[in-house]
Order: C-alpha cells, then structure tokens, then sequence
C-alpha cells in the first residue's frame, strides 16, 4: 500500500555534506510523523531526527546542529541535509513514516541507504 524510496547516500570525507530523501507513493490519506534513522554495523538501530506534519523537529544530540531534517508536504517527501559529518555518522539510514488510513495509522520504513564516512 506504500512504498518508500530513499536516495542520497554514498561516501564522503570527514567533514563533508550529504543530502538524504525519502519519498513515500501510494493509496494513504496523509503522513503523519516522519524521521530518520540509523544503524551502524554491530549497534542497535537510532533514531537520528523526526518531524510532525507541521514541522516540528526531534534531534538525537549527537547530530543536533549539524543535521536538518526537512519536507515537503506536496510531495511526500522528507529530506535530511547532513553537514559536517564525522566517521561515527557512517551508518544505513532507514527513512521511516507513519501514515493514515482513515481512522488508523501505521507504520512504514524505507529500504536504507548507506552512509560511509572517511576519516
């Protein structure tokens, strides 16, 4: 019923930008909230940022005035602009968003893309 499609990541050096997208298709009433996450290779899945349709933002503290999430209500799409990366950010980053159906809501999660930090 919906279909996320995540694009953006690849390699960049320390200190370096990235841009991250996720854009969300298919038969839905609205979005609701949307974040990102991320997992790193032998750690537990984080979540990195959220935002409400109104737009307003969680940061977790290691990201909070380097990242900016962001989206475009029009387009379904969430962004999430990445400055000043460090070789910790090096991760999958997993879109993911809630979605209404009439009078319910679930949850989706896109496919991931990578994020590969060099020091």
């Amino acid at each position: 019923q919906v279909q996320l499609v995540e694009s953006g990541g690849g390699l960049v050096q320390a200190g370096g930008s990235l841009s991250l997208s996720c854009a969300a298709s298919g038969r839905f009433f609205s979005i609701t909230a949307m974040g990102w996450y991320r997992q790193a290779p032998g750690k537990q899945r984080e979540l990195v940022a959220t935002i409400t349709r109104d737009g307003n933002t969680n940061y977790a503290d290691s990201v909070e005035g380097r990242f900016t999430i962001s989206r475009d209500n029009t387009k379904n799409t969430m962004y999430l602009q990445m400055n000043s990366l460090k070789p910790e950010d090096a991760a999958v980053y997993y879109c993911q968003v809630r979605v209404r159906f009439g009078v319910y809501e679930d949850d989706y999660w896109g496919q991931g893309t990578q994020v590969t930090v060099s020091s």
